[in-house]
């Protein structure tokens, strides 16, 4: 994360990353090393200093199409877990990380909740980060994978919404253009499959709305990762052996590949982060360390710069 914080650093003013979960003393000690780095303005939430009137509002408008009356809307935001990405939601922060007490799911539903996805994006994911000895795999050794923590069967829609996010969140952390790769278990047709048309289809998708992008597939992990496979099984392909982002057709092949690199490999993986947000707001483990809260605040700090770059 070194070369995090050097951004950061740069970045004036600093990006304001709120905490919700003040008990717990692995955010308490990553919040006072945030704090004594100077790289953001971390903010340890305590509702009762804070006038909810405000956020309160900010869900009610967001939620009353639902049946949340003003009362449930006043007493929700009175939560932490709330209370954070709705301050990010009314700009009053930049981004959210909860996690070490509350579940992922809790997580995403209140950033869903009170920040959303943006109309041309309807699908919230989630990324890891990993970092390998072997720099000869994707951007020296770093490796943006998803979606490894959020949709379980995406649709092909859903596929292209994660690839684009992800491409999104490759620019953002790794400071580098994303050559991303649509996984399956064939590569180029060589085998049929509803689930390789599926990734096809996706394909088709990103392609029309960000033809910018440098995508391709379907392609197996070999031929997307290593050169030499990546010209024998798909030649012609600019991706094939270069890809720094990795699109699994599913949360099952996510998931798994992303704790074999990790328990096999010895990789260090950063996430799950959500992605597709309107601005972000970040999960931790709740096994997190004080490290992990450090690492995930830089990666949120980061989002939120490439966020209002794009806005």
């Amino acid at each position: 994360m070194a070369s995090a914080e050097e951004r950061l650093r740069r970045i004036r003013p600093r990006k304001r990353i709120v905490f919700p979960e003040i008990e717990d003393p692995r955010v308490q000690s990553a919040v006072e090393r945030l704090a004594a780095s100077g790289v953001i303005e971390p903010i340890l939430l305590k509702p009762g200093n804070i006038a909810i009137e405000k956020y309160a509002g900010i869900y009610y408008e967001r939620r009353r199409a639902k049946g949340v009356t003003r009362m449930e809307a006043a007493a929700i935001a009175r939560q932490p877990l709330y209370l954070a990405p709705l301050m990010v939601a009314a700009g009053d922060a930049e981004g959210s990380v909860s996690g070490a007490i509350y579940s992922t799911a809790d997580v995403a539903r209140a950033a869903l909740q009170t920040i959303g996805t943006p109309p041309a994006l309807r699908t919230a994911s989630s990324f890891f980060l990993m970092c390998l000895y072997n720099e000869t795999v994707g951007n020296r050794g770093q490796l943006m994978m998803a979606d490894c923590g959020v949709v379980v069967e995406p649709t092909a829609m859903q596929l292209a919404d994660i690839a684009i996010s992800t491409a999104s969140s490759t620019r953002a952390l790794l400071g580098v253009e994303p050559t991303v790769a649509l996984l399956s278990f064939s590569t180029k047709g060589s085998a049929k499959h509803k689930e390789v048309a599926k990734v096809v289809e996706a394909l088709r998708i990103v392609r029309e709305r960000a033809p910018e992008l440098h995508v391709d597939g379907e392609l197996q992990l070999d031929a997307a990762i290593v050169r030499e496979i990546g010209e024998s099984k798909a030649p012609g392909s600019t991706v094939a052996g270069h890809a720094n982002t990795l699109i699994f057709p599913n949360l099952a092949a996510g998931n798994i590949g992303y704790k074999l690199l990790e328990c096999m490999c010895g990789a260090a993986a950063y996430g799950p982060i959500l992605q597709g947000l309107t601005k972000p707001a970040n999960d931790l483990s709740r096994g997190c360390s004080a490290d992990d809260v450090y690492s995930v605040a830089l990666i949120t700090a980061l989002q939120s710069v490439s966020g209002a770059e794009s806005a």
